[in-house]
């Protein structure tokens, strides 16, 4: 490498890097852990995106959204399959949502909270007592139509400059 660096030649080995910001995928499993543990908070806060319950989806025309303290959420798989409850605490960056309810008996006596990933829920109703996040997600809505608007116009010009 300093023999590169006298040549004026600056090599970067990106597996060595902390985050690469122009990382896209990889095949290799440790690559996806790195960036995934690595990544800016910005980038984690997409990480606990939890899917939507059909009903919402179809009211919100979204597939998931990033989970929210006061969000109710119904477990989808391991040992607390089927038990529904109401988040009590988001840590954005190890990933785990706790959900009041889902606890676990200690050696002790003392309870303490399950941590579970957010690919195991689904949510069942939004907690909008947040301006930003209702205005957020009626924008994406609108949008979403103007879109599919925009994409029915093209698509009836092609079919007419075909004729």
């Amino acid at each position: 490498l300093t023999k590169l660096k006298s040549l004026g030649i600056l090599a970067v080995d990106v597996m060595n890097k902390k985050f690469s910001t122009s990382w896209k995928a990889s095949k290799r499993p440790g690559k996806q852990r790195k960036y995934s543990a690595n990544a800016p908070l910005h980038l984690k806060k997409k990480f606990v995106s939890v899917n939507l319950s059909k009903e919402l989806r179809k009211k919100y025309e979204k597939r998931n959204i990033p989970v929210k303290k006061g969000d109710m959420v119904k477990i989808m798989r391991g040992k607390y399959k089927k038990k529904q409850g109401k988040i009590t605490e988001v840590k954005i960056k190890s990933g785990k949502i706790y959900i009041e309810g889902i606890q676990i008996k200690k050696q002790d006596g003392s309870k303490a909270n399950v941590p579970i990933k957010a690919s195991n829920l689904q949510i069942i109703s939004l907690n909008l007592e947040d301006k930003k996040r209702s205005a957020k997600i009626e924008r994406r809505k609108i949008g979403d139509g103007i879109n599919e608007k925009i994409q029915g116009e093209q698509s009836k010009n092609k079919t007419r400059s075909k004729k």
